[in-house]
């Protein structure tokens, strides 16, 4: 029609309008747009196959709303195997949606919020995997702690590697020590650590739906100032802010990496100084609201808090520690003492006496066990016999070469003879250097000789003392920087 005002030339207009010069010909007669030449039809072009039984249908939904378009189908199928068929389903829930909107009972409402400037921050974690982020080339599976101003939609992202308290107290500091303020409340919902562990004696949910807050949670919000709070279980839509921004989030770092051409980092810091400028530039642009939020909100006025948790442990028999239902090895010399074990989101040290005796990656799950052989080999040295069924055998295969040796030498020397010949391999590896005992390992297996203890000592032997050159003292001439004092004098 915009082109017959300019020029009158129907077949040029419905050229332009890319159709044929018979339908814009109706067209230009009728002198009614596409849309309003379309009539609503009101006739079935094919006839309704539950017909039959739909009185049927229609009585078992109005007595059990709850009953899905599904469920009455395989109902029919088992009554009247003959007559309906897999492919009619979609026809029955069409017809069920329809008589739920027009019969149906009535539906929980979603009611939107109004919120106010500084009021509270949400926090929530989310998965990142379809990022496929590397860290020197291994895929890093992770999560981001992410917190989220409502009012304003300013945001703040950490990386962490579980749904921890840890790793929730170190999300939460990490943004609001980069806000520089602090809201009044703080919510999260009932799948994060702040709610995980029910203390003893206490039911699983209070009257109001809500699980009560773990003591280190409640800790964290009274050293901020702030007012805990959780959305009711099931209902995740009470976090609706926070969960919107995740995907929103995501989808900005998603089209940072495209740009950036790369995946892979060099560590972790690096990556999360990229998610740091992301949220930067984000959080630029969210206009006059952040500088109300700020406003709104009490300065913070508070130190950081330590990233770990400490916890006083005592070393077992068995030369372990136990924490957050993980067994670590520690030497064997402080069995029977008490330690101090300072667990982080992604690491543990263990402390006696000032000293730090052991520092190691953190296990994750229950019922997991980290031993290092080199606590536990002097001992099994001297009682060779005990290895065949010790608890952490497998652990004391360092590596495929060493389990390939301990096969190999196994061959000639059955049980404990053997046993014996590996435990001095393994010990030889802790008094030295295990890269150079697993070098000796590999060459005996390729070259095809006997592995034993002696052949791997004899060739990682070292000469029993290193010369050490000579050098001759030099002589520090200052008579360059008295020729110094004496110019700037002048």
């Amino acid at each position: 029609m915009e082109e017959m005002s300019k020029h009158g030339r129907i077949g040029q207009a419905a050229l332009k309008a890319g159709m044929d010069r018979k339908t814009a010909r109706r067209y230009v007669a009728d002198g009614k747009l596409p849309s309003e030449l379309v009539t609503p039809r009101e006739w079935r072009t094919r006839s309704d196959p539950f017909e039959a039984h739909w009185p049927e249908i229609e009585e078992r939904l109005a007595q059990t709303p709850e009953l899905e378009a599904k469920t009455l189908f395989e109902l029919l199928q088992e009554q009247h195997p003959e007559r309906y068929a897999d492919g009619q389903l979609r026809t029955l829930q069409r017809r069920v949606r329809h008589w739920r909107a027009a019969r149906g009972p009535e539906q929980l409402i979603t009611l939107a919020q109004l919120h106010r400037a500084g009021e509270a921050a949400q926090t929530d974690f989310t998965s990142t995997m379809e990022l496929a982020v590397t860290i020197a080339g291994q895929v890093f599976a992770h999560l981001l702690c992410v917190l989220v101003l409502p009012y304003s939609n300013w945001q703040w992202a950490t990386v962490c590697l579980s749904e921890s308290m840890a790793a929730l107290r170190k999300g939460v500091q990490r943004s609001l020590f980069q806000l520089g303020r602090v809201p009044r409340y703080h919510q999260t919902d009932n799948s994060t650590a702040a709610t995980h562990r029910i203390p003893d004696g206490q039911r699983a949910c209070f009257a109001d739906g809500k699980r009560p807050f773990n003591a280190e949670y409640v800790a964290l919000m009274q050293h901020f100032g702030m007012t805990p709070r959780t959305t009711a279980v099931g209902a995740k839509e009470q976090n609706g802010d926070v969960e919107a921004a995740n995907g929103a989030f995501k989808r900005r770092l998603e089209q940072a990496l495209l740009l950036r051409g790369s995946r892979d980092f060099d560590s972790i810091d690096a990556w999360q100084d990229f998610v740091d400028q992301v949220a930067r530039k984000a959080n630029g642009n969210r206009g006059t609201r952040v500088a109300e939020d700020l406003a709104a909100m009490r300065e913070l006025a508070v130190s950081k808090l330590p990233e770990y948790v400490e916890e006083q442990v005592r070393v077992s028999d068995w030369s372990t520690v136990r924490i957050k239902h993980c067994a670590y090895s520690v030497p064997s010399r402080l069995i029977g003492e008490w330690v101090r074990v300072r667990l982080f989101e992604d690491r543990l040290e263990v402390h006696f006496a000032d000293e730090l005796q052991l520092a190691c990656e953190r296990l994750r799950g229950r019922n997991l066990h980290r031993v290092d052989y080199r606590h536990v080999i002097w001992s099994l040295i001297r009682k060779p016999g005990a290895f065949a069924r010790y608890v952490y055998r497998e652990e004391m295969f360092p590596s495929v070469v060493f389990r390939a040796a301990y096969d190999a030498i196994q061959t000639p020397h059955h049980g404990i003879k053997g046993d014996l010949e590996y435990l001095r391999i393994l010990h030889l590896a802790a008094s030295t250097m295990e890269a150079d005992v697993a070098v000796a390992l590999s060459l005996l297996q390729m070259a095809g000789s006997a592995i034993t203890s002696a052949a791997v000592k004899a060739m990682i032997a070292t000469p029993s003392s290193i010369a050490v050159p000579l050098l001759a003292p030099s002589v520090v001439d200052l008579s360059a920087y008295d020729a110094l004092l004496v110019e700037a004098a002048a």
